[in-house]
């Protein structure tokens, strides 16, 4: 039970985060039936998987839920605004739901009870707005149905039950892979009716060496009686809809309706009619009669029809059935529906941990094969240098296929921003359209777990910060709607990420008295437009006058930028006053293997991520009091790593400069030695060493000793950061020169 509750708090998960996005669609799109659907299918889905599991709370919420967005799909009730809030806001409740589940607690607690009886309240209003809501008829271990009023035929007053249903099922290969018991929906079907009788069709079923035990190969013909509608009967399949065929025949069909049924089916004709004689749908005679007119139908078809059934749907546009553009739109929507199956098919979920397991055995295989690598060489062996060179190239491509297993689109994480960006504008009372761009961008998927809450942040600062009010926006020439955008990109070995408005723009003037204010700059004191803007990263920093439940309180921003470079990134903002802002936000592809170039000072080895090496040159002739070098014309600033780490000992006879560029910027990083490219398994830092600037991780060289691992973006921005005061000192002595 604790494997099925995890799987099914899983893929739960899922099914409301399709479920919210659905519903944001439909606010746009009332009308399309197909993102309804989907969104009761998710709905129905969560509710009938929380039966199985006998989660009482999440199944009688749902079911609700459910009930609301039958009525939707129906076209009992109408979209509104209301109304989608409402059934966000139930999304809400169903994942705080599966929070209590996934907590092992047996019921909800008070705070959460309370709001899923407002929202059972709210509901109540939607379903029946003068009377209580319908009674549930819970059936054990089964999906609940509410009783509902049925067709019926009404004769001399009393009520004639309509009989003779007949249904034709066959479960799909995949049904109890997803964890469903054919029989379950049998017995549940039971519960509507009286199974006259049934067929256990098992044609589909191939020798026993062939067979897979995971596998489904069902299928069942029954007569059914039952005052239910044939909604009602489709409803008890709807949790396996896409992995069955489920036809139904309402009674007294035509004989003709009977007979394509028999065509439709796979089995064998003679054999499918004899079972619906049995089952009392029709009588030997019709059986034969059907079946001989069936055949002549088809001889006769095959004489006169030239045409493939591909070009049905040209056929029915030339005889103007239908228009050509929902000819076109079926054909795309089957054709997603088919991709999206089979990509399903081929798609195995893993647990995280066991991911992290393999990277972490795939990380000790790098290490050690760095170090066999060193003793072949040593060894002077040809033939075992070769052997080794072989495995190196094996475990890099071990490593590779490892890391791919953890990298995922960063897009399923923009796409929870479009609820925050629609409750928060609506709360602001502000028109905000979310963009998103460059979702299919991968990173590590320890990388997005951690990089949601920074985003948060930065979002709902462009939207409480940002955007400004509608009649400011009109007031100064621009669209009364404003927009947020999202982008994702790989640019030298990182990932960017974008979070831009186009709002008001951050006022330079205000952050500067702010800060002055506050004690973090001294009145008079000379600052540069980047350094001035980047005063908002401060701690307890806000230039917001009253306090919202939004910002204001002087947190967020140094939560931001503190949060990303433990991901050993950067953040970074550029601002334009009544045009808006981007935050720029840099981060490694992954925390766990790297490319490195391997570099020496002295006695010490010092890693480079190669993504960020453009070059390496000859240091000549260089002054040790000048930090710059002329490169083909550009100006590079450089360090020298034996001052940056106090190294001492002789100067080498010969210096190299690594040229290494991070967010447009080029440096220069000068060692000893090049030593060439290395497999870097990136070991964090002990707590101690936390704060230490120019140091991004260790690693283990294959001689067991231990290498650090160069922080390029910290070493660029001192090199920056140096030449822009070189150049400051220059431009003051000669505004002060008298010639």
């Amino acid at each position: 039970m604790d494997e099925l509750t995890s799987v099914f708090v899983q893929e739960s998960r899922e099914q409301l985060a399709d479920m919210e996005a659905g519903l944001l669609r439909l606010e746009q799109d009332p009308n399309d039936a197909d993102n309804i659907n989907a969104i009761f299918r998710a709905a129905h889905t969560i509710k009938g998987a929380s039966g199985v599991i006998e989660c009482g709370f999440i199944e009688a919420f749902t079911h609700k839920v459910e009930n609301l967005l039958d009525k939707l799909r129906n076209g009992e009730i109408t979209v509104s605004a209301n109304l989608a809030t409402l059934l966000l806001g139930c999304c809400d409740h169903m994942g705080r739901l599966i929070d209590v589940l996934e907590a092992a607690q047996a019921e909800p607690p008070a705070d959460i009870a309370a709001q899923g009886e407002d929202l059972t309240r709210q509901l109540a209003a939607y379903l029946n707005p003068e009377a209580a809501p319908p009674p549930v008829t819970e059936d054990p271990g089964q999906v609940p149905v509410v009783e509902q009023e049925s067709p019926v035929e009404v004769s001399g007053g009393g009520v004639v039950i309509t009989d003779g249903w007949h249904i034709s099922v066959r479960f799909g290969p995949n049904v109890l892979r997803g964890g469903m018991d054919p029989l379950s929906f049998l017995r549940y079907l039971a519960s509507l009716g009286e199974i006259l009788d049934m067929e256990t069709l098992p044609d589909a079923m191939p020798d026993a060496d062939e067979m897979d035990p995971e596998s489904c190969y069902l299928g069942f013909e029954i007569h059914f009686q039952t005052r239910a509608s044939k909604a009602d009967i489709e409803r008890v399949f709807d949790f396996v809809r896409d992995e069955c065929e489920l036809r139904i025949l309402p009674p007294s069909s035509k004989l003709s309706e009977y007979l394509q049924l028999i065509e439709e089916l796979p089995e064998d004709s003679m054999r499918l009619g004899e079972i619906l004689v049995r089952c009392g749908a029709l009588t030997q005679a019709e059986l034969e009669e059907g079946l001989r007119l069936q055949q002549e139908s088809r001889l006769g078809r095959a004489e006169d029809s030239k045409t493939p059934p591909a070009q049905l749907g040209e056929i029915l546009v030339e005889q103007k059935v239908v228009q050509k553009n929902l000819v076109d739109a079926a054909v795309d929507k089957q054709a997603q529906v088919s991709e999206k199956k089979a990509r399903e098919s081929r798609m195995i979920r893993v647990q995280a941990d066991k991911l992290d397991k393999l990277i972490d055995l795939v990380g000790e295989l790098v290490i050690s094969g760095a170090s066999t690598n060193l003793l072949a060489t040593r060894s002077g062996q040809t033939e075992l240098v070769e052997a080794t060179s072989i495995l190196s190239r094996l475990v890099e491509d071990i490593r590779n296929s490892a890391l791919q297993l953890r990298m995922v689109q960063i897009g399923e994480t923009f796409n929870r921003f479009h609820r925050v960006v629609r409750d928060v504008a609506k709360e602001l009372g502000k028109n905000i359209e979310l963009q998103i761009s460059g979702g299919e961008t991968e990173l590590d998927k320890s990388v997005v777990e951690k990089i949601g809450d920074p985003l948060m942040h930065l979002v709902r600062n462009a939207l409480d910060h940002g955007i400004e009010p509608a009649s400011v926006r009109a007031a100064a020439g621009k669209p009364v709607q404003g927009h947020v955008a999202l982008n994702a990109y790989h640019d030298s070995g990182s990932i960017v990420i974008e979070v831009s408005d186009d709002g008001g723009g951050l006022k330079k003037e205000r952050i500067l008295a702010k800060a002055i204010e506050k004690g973090l700059v001294q009145p008079g004191q000379n600052l540069s437009d980047q350094e001035i803007v980047n005063l908002i990263f401060e701690p307890g920093f806000s230039t917001m006058e009253k306090v919202s439940n939004l910002s204001g309180r002087g947190v967020g921003m140094d939560v931001v930028r503190r949060n990303i470079q433990s991901l050993r990134g950067t953040v970074d903002v550029t601002t334009q006053e009544g045009r808006g802002s981007t935050f720029t936000i840099r981060l490694p592809l992954t925390l766990a293997i790297i490319d490195g170039f391997l570099v020496g000072v002295d006695k010490s080895a010092y890693i480079i991520p190669l993504d960020t090496v453009v070059e390496c040159i000859e240091l000549k002739d260089q002054p040790d009091n000048q930090h710059y070098l002329n490169l083909r014309g550009e100006v590079l600033p450089f360090v020298r790593l034996r001052d940056t780490f106090g190294i001492k000992g002789a100067d080498p006879v010969r210096e190299n400069v690594v040229v290494v560029q991070y967010a447009g910027q080029k440096a220069g990083i000068v060692v000893d030695q090049l030593m060439g490219e290395f497999q870097t398994v990136i070991k964090p830092l002990g707590d101690i060493f936390k704060h230490l600037r120019g140091i991004g991780g260790s690693t283990i060289l294959g001689s067991g000793e231990v290498a650090l691992i160069l922080d390029v973006q910290a070493l660029v921005q001192r090199c920056a950061a140096a030449e822009e005061n070189r150049m400051r000192n220059i431009n003051r002595l000669l505004s002060t020169s008298p010639n």
